[in-house]
Parts: C-alpha cells; sequence; structure tokens
C-alpha cells in the first residue's frame, strides 16, 4: 500500500486541490484516483485562471463561444463547468461506495457576491442546476454573508464547501450555520441523510501573516513560535469539531441520519521554503477530516510521507502556542479577518483576468 493509501486508512480523504481539462484529458486525474486514493477535487478561480491559462484543450471552445455567447461569465462557466462535470463523474464510483460521504468536486460562486447574502444564494442555487450532479460541492465563503447564505442552502438540501476560513472562530460559526439549516430543515419535514458540508481552513497564509507578525517584534521568544501558528490554530478546530457533532449538539441531527460538517484543511503547500513540506500534512491527519492538496504537496506525501494519527496530539503544546502568540500581541481572531479579506480580494482579481482570458 502506498504512502497516500495509507493516510485514508486512517481517515483521512485526500482531495486534489487542482483541475484542468489537461488533467481530465490526460488520463491524470483518473490515475490519481486509482493509485493515490484521491477521493476529491477542489476549484477555485485561480486554480482556473491557470488552468485557462496553460491547458490547449480550451482554444476551439473558447473561439466557439465568443462567437456565440456575449456575456464572459457565462463564457467561462460553459468552459469549467464540464469540467466540473466530468471531474464528478470520475468521482461517482467514489461517491456511491462512501455512501454519499465522499468523492465531491467544488466550483466556486463569483467571489464578487462574497458580501452580498441573497446573490450567493442565488448564484449557488443556479450553479447547482447548472452542474446537476449530486456530488457537486458549491463554495461559498465564510464571510458573514457568506455564513448567512450556507445557512439558507443547507435549509434548502444544496451541499455546500464554506472557504476561506481563517481562525476557529470562523469555523465555529460555519458549524453552528449547519447545525441551524440542518435544523430548520428537519422542521420543515425534509430529508438531512443527502445533506452534506466541509468547511475550509487554510493554513499556510495564517502561518505567513503570523510570521511577519512575530519577525517584526524580533525577540527570540516570538521568533521561536514562527511556522507553529497554523497548526495549533486547526488542532483547536478539530477539538471543537469533535465537541459539537459528536456531543450533545448533534445528537438528534445524527438521529435522522445527518453527518457532521467536515474540516478540510486547504492552503497546504508551504509558502515558506525553509518549512518541511508536509508541514500542513502530516500533523493533521486524523479520523473524519480532509485535506486537499496542491499536485506538489500529493507528491512529496507519496515520496516521503509518513503518515500517523496525529491531529489530536500535542493539545497543550497547542493551546500553550496560541497563548503565548496572544501574550505577545498577537490577535488570531484579527488574523483571521485581515486574511479572509485578503483571500476574496485575491480571488475576485484571479476572478476578473479569467474573464478577460475569456473575453
Amino acid at each position: 500500500m502506498n504512502t497516500t493509501k495509507l493516510v485514508n486508512t486512517l481517515g483521512q480523504s485526500l482531495w486534489l486541490d487542482n483541475l484542468s481539462r489537461s488533467l481530465l484529458q490526460d488520463g491524470t486525474l483518473a490515475q490519481l484516483i486509482a493509485e493515490d486514493g484521491v477521493s476529491g477535487v477542489t476549484s477555485n478561480p485561480s486554480i482556473f485562471q491557470s488552468a485557462l491559462a496553460t491547458s490547449p484543450y480550451y482554444a476551439d471552445d473558447l473561439a466557439k463561444l465568443k462567437t456565440s455567447e456575449p456575456d464572459a461569465e457565462r463564457r467561462y462557466e460553459a468552459l469549467v463547468i464540464p469540467d466540473i462535470q466530468a471531474a464528478c463523474d470520475l468521482l461517482l464510483p467514489t461517491f456511491e461506495a462512501s455512501g454519499g460521504n465522499d468523492g465531491y468536486v467544488s466550483l466556486e460562486v463569483a467571489p464578487r457576491w462574497a458580501y452580498d447574502k441573497s446573490r450567493t444564494v442565488e448564484e449557488a442555487k443556479r450553479l447547482s442546476i447548472a452542474v446537476s450532479r449530486q456530488n457537486v460541492l458549491i463554495k461559498v465563503p465564510g464571510t458573514p454573508e457568506g455564513v448567512s447564505a450556507f445557512e439558507t442552502l443547507t435549509t434548502l438540501g444544496i451541499n455546500v464547501n464554506v472557504t476561506l476560513l481563517f481562525s476557529v472562530a470562523q469555523t465555529e460559526a460555519v458549524f453552528n450555520a449547519y447545525i441551524r439549516g440542518l435544523t430548520a430543515r428537519v422542521r420543515a419535514g425534509a430529508e438531512v441523510r443527502h445533506s452534506k458540508a466541509v468547511a475550509s481552513l487554510f493554513l499556510s497564509r495564517v502561518d505567513t501573516l503570523v510570521d511577519t507578525q512575530l519577525t517584526e517584534i524580533g525577540t527570540q521568544e516570538a521568533l521561536s513560535l514562527r511556522g507553529k501558528a497554523a497548526v495549533a490554530m486547526a488542532k483547536l478546530a478539530y477539538q471543537s469539531y469533535l465537541n459539537l457533532f459528536h456531543g450533545d449538539t448533534f445528537t438528534e441531527l445524527s438521529k435522522q441520519g445527518a453527518t457532521p460538517q467536515y474540516l478540510l484543511w486547504a492552503s497546504t503547500g508551504v509558502k515558506n521554503p525553509d518549512y518541511h513540506d508536509l508541514l500542513y500534512v502530516e500533523p493533521l491527519i486524523g479520523r473524519e477530516t480532509i485535506n486537499t492538496l496542491p499536485d506538489k504537496t500529493l507528491a512529496a506525501l507519496r515520496d516521503h510521507g509518513k503518515p500517523g494519527l496525529h491531529v489530536e496530539e500535542g493539545m497543550a503544546e497547542a493551546k500553550a502556542q496560541l497563548a503565548e502568540l496572544a501574550q505577545r500581541g498577537v490577535d488570531m481572531d484579527v488574523i483571521g479577518e485581515t486574511l479572509q479579506g485578503d483571500g476574496v480580494k485575491s480571488f475576485e482579481a484571479a476572478f476578473q483576468k479569467l474573464l478577460q482570458q475569456t473575453g
């Protein structure tokens, strides 16, 4: 058994943080599913912007669309929705074998609606219908408006990947919105057995910003905390997950067939070359979790990963590290709010480049 499939046996799903027509046409995604146990795919505007810029398989379709579809955003959707559908179809056996617990592909609502609840709901419904696959997750941001939209979408039975989460507080807000949405759905007499949601907590970007602040502080104690904030934060988020979804709060919904909202570790490729390339992988392997990996990080895991159940280890140390950060003026909630705003801007910039590419 290779290393990546060993991770699967420990209860963690590995999703690929990439999608392009090249991966589909060249058989690479099918190979990763078969050989590495990849059981899902995430996409975002940055990923598709890169795909359209580098893959040769879009040119003919784009040329035809330019003569038939006047709207650049609709041209973009006409190019990428078939990719989402093809990936969903490849992962359908995984979806079915897992009883609907795995095998999902994510497609994101346009980032410009990140602070507009009603439009996010409207766009998520439209995209869900357009993809027309039971194993699609519509990505909405974890902004306050996005979280409210997520609650509504859960009540409506639309499955969601809540993205751009950068703190424990943001993650817990999403968990509670999921529970409220499921509860409303049950009260309306609707089925919750097929409801699915994940919460994407971004990691490497947290360390990048925290490390900058620690470097500015400059003391030996501050510098010793570099590269530790994100993993500590993730471990605490996982404890929140366990307390909420394996505690009394979720008991009644569980009896109705509802499943927890799994944590998904996102932004797991290291940005600091001095850090171990599996910093955001090996310490966070645990049951009922997902890690969405860029190609390079997946290759590193395959090559020299040492999987083990570690996400529940070192909790006292993680709490102590976060307490030390707070003592030095590093406010993890402020870090989360800053990075979420930056993330929305970054995805919107990538989305605008996408529209220019299809123009």
